[in-house]
């Protein structure tokens, strides 16, 4: 569970991750009616562990910036929060759709993301108490399809150089005033520098 010699735990990273995420991208929806997250995930249990978990969510909160942009995309989430039948197996196939091609950690965080953007359309569905429901099958999925990938791939603080660059490509497609972003990819990764090095030296 824990990421070899330094303490961290992967499963509780990213649980926390995801409902940051959720929790960030519903701070744009106004509705009285979400219910809290917090008893559904565990939390994270060190202040690194939490700078891990914010800067991990502002480089998905970008990286997955590109969803929004792929149509076919939308129309599956609209097609989880808006049909009818089972929306837990709706969200599996919106899972699978992700990793067609195979996990890395760019896909990840597309799947994270979607998870957030899901759960704006349930409250706008006025389908609130859903969120929580949302949080449970992305969880879930993480646990029994990604953790152990993620641990054998060295655990999230491996994931910043790919997360970077993504970012950092998806950033720079953009328009010329969104350039200022590269800050946060910049100081995510001396954060994630900085946290290995620490590390290190404890182990």
């Amino acid at each position: 569970m824990a990421c070899a010699g330094n303490g961290m735990s992967d499963e509780r990273i990213g649980e926390a991750l995801i409902k940051e995420v959720i929790e960030e991208e519903l701070k744009d929806v106004p509705s009285e009616d979400v219910p809290p997250l917090t008893p559904l995930t565990v939390e994270v249990k060190t202040e690194q562990e939490e700078k891990l978990v914010k800067q991990l969510s502002k480089m998905i909160r970008i990286v997955g910036d590109r969803v929004q942009h792929d149509q076919e995309f939308q129309d599956v989430i609209d097609g989880v929060a808006s049909g009818s039948g089972s929306k837990s197996e709706r969200f599996r196939q919106v899972a699978d759709k992700v990793f067609e091609d195979g996990i890395t950690w760019e896909r990840i965080a597309v799947l994270i993301y979607v998870a957030g953007r899901l759960a704006v359309k349930m409250v706008e569905a006025h389908l609130p108490q859903s969120v929580r429901e949302v949080l449970t099958w992305a969880v879930n999925f993480f646990k029994n399809n990604l953790l152990g990938w993620i641990q054998d791939h060295g655990g999230w603080i491996n994931s910043f150089s790919e997360l970077a660059a993504a970012s950092i490509q998806r950033v720079s497609s953009m328009s010329s005033h969104s350039y200022g972003l590269i800050i946060i990819f910049l100081a995510g990764m001396s954060i994630g520098s900085f946290i290995t090095w620490r590390l290190t030296r404890q182990s």
